[in-house]
């Protein structure tokens, strides 16, 4: 009975042994070699001495032992005795099936090792990375941005967690955004639900994380979750910055319950809602929102300039040569975009322009010349009431109409053309806004000619979010060329604003001439993107998006300057100042269809001569 328990417990210790991998085979195999060898060596000193001594002495028999296991054909050049010699082959035979065994344990550990590898479950030690939670078409836009936001850098990581292969992100990226340059892109695969799998990404040194929205139902669900979690984490030091998008408004406040005040949650709806509205009258403004927010043209820099203190706004507007002023943050950090031209920039102030980059910033030796006779008086306009035309219907639709009423002039009306009426939008009381319906199909040109088109100031064409996003642009794209083409046969001109998902069908839809594209999606990206960068230019974005604050508006540019005169642009930003805006470029409307910059051109030099006709529009950031 001692005998067996005694038996039973080696057992034990040697299959805890073997459950130890690859390093305890090794080691198994090793001693096997060195004890066959250690007694074959024995053998051989007791019992062929003679051999032995010949051979060069135990040492030597030793050494060749070990060689013969490592190398069969060593025992070619053996003599002596018969025992001696099947001493030497018994080493030799039990070398080969030792180093075998070995060859085999060390391919399997090495496979073993590389699959682990290929699953990406080992912890990144890089620091001072950005982290990227979560998987969707929005990873391709936040990879590219950020790598083009670091092209100057020596070196930057990019660290992506998402619920899928390793190499399936990697081949995805490399696809999808190509050259990275300096920055690299490290991805793991594990959930950003689980809280073991975000310790793969070294969350503890990283400068920034963003929590993205993923495919599918209820991704708001999905992104509070991760924001409870990174809340909820304990960390050693200072945390990074969490940026992050909710898709429905009425989850923003959950979001920001959970994530607390360590994390920036932005409303991508209504944030989609806002760009279709504006665009509507503004056409244009996804354009210069995209060129704000991407890191290829002009971006927003928030910049010390003491030699500009103790003067007012409007004076600092004119005080650059290169670079557009649209705001001030204070030294306590609050933000005033836009603010009143008799605001005096204090000590510790900082100025917030726009501009390519923040070595191109420079302040005027000389004040450009204005032409001063080339100023238009501010026009004392009346907006009449128009008809806007509503193609389709989504979730996003019953606020576009209701922020399409804030905006309406009184007797305004609107018309949705849709294959089934929106009864509660249509029993809702509305302001200023007189709400109709048609019924159509978007796709079916004889539904659209029987509305009489041309008794529309505006169409907005929203994306069908039932289907799956590429099929919805290609309806969309459908409905487009029917609206272009009846309205070319009509003679009677309106404007054309439409949503799509992806922002590589945009070009594609350029042959429809539509005035403007808002994607949402890409926005939201870009947005988040810029907040992972530079967190303090969040107050800045919420005041240009919200409705109450200072807004980008494009606005005819015969209001400011006479139309056809050759004036440098700080006459344009002359005029606007008298009228208490910012004003940032302007847009050809004889390019407006021409990408990559779609007629939009930010921020030109004070100096610079430009040439605005009737048709052509001035940015500005102003209050109304």
């Amino acid at each position: 009975m001692v005998r067996l328990g005694v038996r039973r417990r080696l057992r034990v210790w040697f299959d805890g042994t073997m459950d130890r991998g690859t390093p305890a085979l090794i080691g198994w195999l090793g001693l096997a070699s060195l004890v066959l060898i250690t007694v074959v060596t024995g053998l051989a000193m007791l019992f062929a001495a003679d051999d032995t001594a010949r051979d060069g002495g135990w040492s030597a028999v030793l050494w060749r032992s070990v060689l013969r296991t490592l190398d069969p054909g060593t025992m070619g050049a053996d003599g002596g005795s018969s025992f001696y010699l099947a001493l030497m082959l018994l080493v030799t035979i039990g070398g080969i099936f030792l180093v075998s065994s070995l060859i085999g344990v060390l391919t399997t550990g090495l496979n073993d090792a590389i699959t682990n590898l290929r699953k990406g479950r080992s912890q990144v030690t890089v620091q001072g990375h950005i982290v990227v939670l979560g998987w969707s078409d929005q990873v391709f836009t936040v990879v590219g941005e950020l790598a083009a936001a670091n092209r100057g850098s020596r070196r930057s990581t990019v660290v992506v967690l998402a619920d899928r292969d390793k190499v399936e992100m990697e081949d995805q990226i490399r696809a999808r955004v190509g050259d990275t340059g300096r920055t690299r892109v490290v991805c793991r695969s594990g959930s950003p639900l689980k809280r073991s799998d975000l310790d793969l990404v070294n969350l503890d040194t990283a400068r920034a994380v963003m929590v993205l929205s993923p495919t599918g139902d209820d991704p708001d669900i999905d992104v509070i979750k991760v924001l409870l979690l990174l809340n909820n984490r304990p960390w050693p030091s200072a945390r990074p910055h969490v940026v992050a998008a909710v898709q429905e408004s009425a989850n923003v406040a959950a979001a920001k319950l959970a994530a607390g005040k360590h994390a920036l949650v932005i409303d991508a709806d209504d944030i989609a809602v806002r760009m279709v509205v504006q665009s509507h009258r503004q056409s244009g403004l996804s354009t210069v929102c995209t060129d704000l927010l991407d890191f290829a043209g002009n971006e927003i820099y928030i910049r010390p300039e003491p030699t500009l203190a103790g003067r007012s706004y409007g004076d600092v507007l004119g005080a650059f040569e290169a670079g557009s002023p649209i705001g001030l943050r204070r030294a306590d950090g609050t933000i005033a975009v836009n603010p009143p031209t008799d605001t005096v920039l204090g000590t510790g102030d900082e100025v917030i322009l726009v501009a390519e980059d923040d070595l191109l910033i420079e302040l005027a030796a000389d004040p450009a010349r204005v032409h001063a006779d080339a100023i238009v008086l501010v026009p004392d306009t009346k907006v009449a009431p128009d008809r806007t035309l509503v193609v389709g219907w989504n979730s996003r639709a019953d606020r576009v109409l209701d922020l399409l009423d804030r905006f309406a002039e009184p007797g305004s009306a609107v018309d949705v053309a849709a294959p089934l009426p929106p009864e509660e939008a249509l029993a809702a009381s509305r302001e200023n806004l007189t709400v109709g319906y048609q019924r159509c199909q978007p796709t079916s040109r004889r539904d659209l000619e029987r509305m009489e088109l041309g008794g529309y100031q505006h169409i907005i064409v929203l994306s069908d979010d039932s289907a799956a996003p590429d099929h919805a642009d290609d309806r969309t794209l459908v409905t487009l060329l029917h609206l272009r083409d009846i309205e070319v046969n009509l003679g009677e001109p309106y404007s054309i604003v439409t949503e799509m998902n992806d922002d590589g069908n945009r070009e594609v839809a350029q042959v429809t001439k539509a005035d403007d594209f808002v994607v949402s999606a890409r926005l939201i990206s870009l947005l988040m993107t810029q907040l992972a960068e530079n967190r303090h230019l969040y107050e800045v974005f919420a005041d240009l998006f919200d409705a109450s604050g200072a807004e980008i508006h494009l606005k005819p540019a015969a209001d400011y300057v006479q139309p056809g005169a050759e004036v440098t642009f700080a006459t344009v930003v002359e005029s606007a100042r008298r009228r208490g805006e910012s004003a940032i470029g302007y847009r050809s409307h004889d390019n407006a269809d021409q990408p990559p910059f779609y007629g939009v051109m930010l921020n030109p030099r004070r100096s610079s001569l430009v040439r605005l006709d009737a048709g052509d529009s001035v940015i500005v950031i102003a209050t109304d």
